[in-house]
C-alpha cells in the first residue's frame, strides 16, 4: 500500500532501473529494488500515503468503535476486541511501524534532501506532516520516541533504542516544527511540490492555512490541562504577520488523500475489507444512529446504509454475541469506505483535517474567548461544510439548524460550557466514520458527547478506553520501552 498513489513515480523508478545495465542489476551485493538517493518527488507521496493508510484504516476502525459510530457485526468477528475495549498489543504493531518506519522516516529523508537543495517549500511540507504525525502518535499512545526517533543511521548517531519523551515535551516539539514550517513557507516561490503532493498539489498558500489550523488544533488539545498555554498559542497564531487564516470552505479543500476504484489506488480500509474476503464486519452503532435520528440529521442516511424501508437502525454497542440482533440493522456505508460489497467504498477519501473540523476548532476558540471570531457563525458554517462534503443540500433540511430541540441549533446566549458541549458534539456528528480517531480523541479531551454508553461486552468494567496499547514490537525490540500501559490509563492532556 505504500506506493499505491504514485504510479507516475513508479514508472520513473522502473525506467531508471532499465538504464542501470544488466551487469549492475545482477550485482549480488546491491539490492536492485532499492532506489539509492531518490528524489524528493518520489518520497513525499510515499510518506503521505503511509500516513493516510494508518489514519484511514487502523486508526479509523479503532477510533470509530470507541467513538461509538461502528460496532462489530454479530455475523462476523474481526473487530470484537475493540467492542470489548481490550485489544492486544499485537493490534498496534503495523500502525506504529508504518507511522515511524515509513511515514516519518520518509519525511525525515525529504526534509534533509530538501535542505541540501535549499528547497524550503519541501522542507516546510515535510515538517508540517511530521508534526501532524507525531501528534497522531502521542494522542494515541502518550509518551513516545520523539527526540531520538528516526536516528538509526550512523550519520545520525545509530540510535536503535530511542527513549520515550513525555507527551507534554512532544507537544512542544510539534509546535516548534509547525513554527519552523511557517517560517519557511513562501507562497510565491516557484520551487514547490507539484503533483507529487497528493494533498494540496504543492499549493503553499493552502499549506500555510494547514499550518495555522494544525497549530490551533494542537493548542485546543491542551485546553483542559493547560488553558493558559493554549490561549497564548492561539493568540500567537492570529497575531503572526504570516497569518492567512485557517482551513475553511472559502475555496480551500480539506487536507485529504483521494482514492479511486483502480487497483492499488483504493481507500486503505476498503483494501483491507477486500483482503478479508469482503466480510461485512462493520455495523451501525445504535448510540450514533439513535441520536442522529432523534435530531432528524440527514447525514444518518449518508454515513450508514438505509434498510429497504428507508430507515437506519443501529445495533447496541458491543452486542455481537446475539446473532439474531443482526436482523434489521444497518451497515456502514460506502461513503466512509465501510460497505464491503460496494466498490464505491474504494473512493472514500482519508481526511487529515477537514473544513468542518477547522471551523469547529475556530468556533471553540471563539466561544472560550481566546479568538475574536464569531462562534455562532463559525458553528453554522461548519454544519454547512459537513453537509456539503457529503452532498446533503436539500433545503428542507434547514430544520436541523432552526428547531430549538435539535443539536444543529447553537446556544448563542448559553454558558461557555454549553457552547463547547454543542460544538464538540456537532464535531462528533460530522466526523462519523470519516475522522473516527479524531472524534474519539476529542471525546477524551472534553467528555463530549456525554451520552456514550458502556459497551455491553466491555472487559474493563464501566471505564472507557483512553489510549492505544504500546505495540508488542516495542516491548521486544526497544530496550527503552517504558512498560505496558493499560487501555484505560489516560494520556497527559486527558483530565475529563
Amino acid at each position: 500500500m505504500k506506493y499505491n498513489k504514485i504510479k507516475i513515480s513508479l514508472l520513473v523508478i522502473i525506467g531508471a532501473m532499465a538504464f542501470t545495465g544488466c551487469k549492475k542489476f545482477l550485482d549480488v551485493n546491491t539490492n536492485p529494488n532499492i532506489a539509492n538517493d531518490p528524489e524528493m518527488e518520489l518520497v513525499l507521496p510515499s510518506a503521505q500515503v503511509a500516513i493516510a493508510h494508518v489514519l484511514g484504516n487502523q486508526f479509523q476502525v479503532n477510533g470509530s468503535f470507541w467513538a461509538q459510530y461502528w460496532t462489530q457485526s454479530p455475523l462476523a468477528n474481526q473487530y470484537k476486541q475493540y467492542d470489548q475495549n481490550a485489544p492486544s498489543t499485537d493490534n498496534y504493531n503495523r500502525s506504529w511501524r508504518t507511522l515511524y518506519n515509513d511515514g516519518l522516516t520518509d519525511l525525515y529523508y525529504v526534509y534533509n534532501k530538501a535542505k541540501s537543495k535549499n528547497n524550503k517549500q519541501y522542507m516546510a511540507v515535510s515538517r508540517l506532516l511530521s508534526a501532524y504525525t507525531f501528534q497522531l502518535i502521542s494522542d494515541a499512545w502518550g509518551d513516545a520516541p520523539f527526540t531520538e526517533a528516526l536516528k538509526g543511521l550512523e550519520a545520525d548517531g545509530t540510535i536503535l533504542n530511542p527513549t520515550y519523551d513525555k507527551q507534554s515535551a512532544i507537544y512542544e516539539g510539534i509546535l516548534a516544527q509547525i513554527d519552523e514550517a511557517i517560517s519557511l513557507i513562501d507562497i510565491n516561490s516557484p520551487a514547490h511540490p507539484g503533483a507529487d503532493d497528493l494533498i494540496y498539489g504543492g499549493d503553499m498558500a493552502h499549506w500555510m492555512l494547514f499550518a495555522h489550523t494544525l497549530k490551533l488544533k494542537v493548542a485546543l488539545r491542551m485546553s483542559e490541562i493547560d488553558p493558559t498555554r493554549a490561549q497564548a498559542i492561539i493568540t500567537s497564531i492570529e497575531s503572526d504577520p504570516a497569518f492567512l487564516g485557517y482551513i475553511s470552505t472559502e475555496g480551500v479543500e480539506d487536507a485529504k488523500v483521494s482514492y479511486s476504484t483502480a487497483g492499488g489506488s483504493q481507500n486503505p480500509l476498503y483494501s483491507e475489507i477486500v483482503g478479508l474476503s469482503r466480510t461485512q464486519n462493520l455495523f451501525a452503532s445504535k448510540t450514533c444512529v439513535d441520536s442522529m435520528n432523534a435530531n432528524f440529521d440527514p447525514r444518518v442516511f449518508v454515513f450508514y446504509k438505509p434498510l429497504a424501508n428507508g430507515t437506519v437502525v443501529g445495533n447496541i454497542q458491543g452486542d455481537y454475541n446475539n446473532s439474531t440482533s443482526a436482523s434489521g440493522k444497518s451497515i456502514v456505508s460506502a461513503n466512509v469506505a465501510g460497505e464491503a460489497i460496494n466498490d464505491a467504498s474504494a473512493t472514500a477519501p482519508v481526511r487529515f483535517i477537514s473544513s468542518y473540523e477547522s471551523l469547529l476548532l475556530q468556533a471553540e476558540a471563539a466561544a472560550r474567548g481566546w479568538s475574536t471570531g464569531d462562534d455562532a457563525a463559525l458553528y453554522s458554517s461548519a454544519i454547512d461544510a459537513s453537509f456539503e462534503a457529503y452532498g446533503v443540500t436539500d433545503a428542507t433540511e434547514i430544520t436541523y439548524y432552526k428547531d430549538s430541540t435539535y443539536w444543529g441549533v447553537y446556544p448563542v446566549t448559553g454558558t461557555t460550557t454549553d457552547k463547547i458541549r454543542h460544538i464538540v458534539t456537532q464535531k462528533w456528528f460530522s466526523m462519523c466514520g470519516n475522522q473516527g480517531f479524531e472524534a474519539w480523541t476529542e471525546s477524551r479531551r472534553t467528555g463530549y458527547p456525554d451520552f456514550l454508553i458502556i459497551s455491553v461486552n466491555s472487559l474493563i468494567g464501566t471505564q472507557k478506553p483512553a489510549r492505544f496499547l504500546y505495540p508488542t514490537d516495542e516491548a521486544t525490540l526497544n530496550s527503552s520501552y517504558p512498560g505496558l500501559k493499560a487501555v484505560e490509563q489516560r494520556v497527559w492532556w486527558d483530565i475529563n
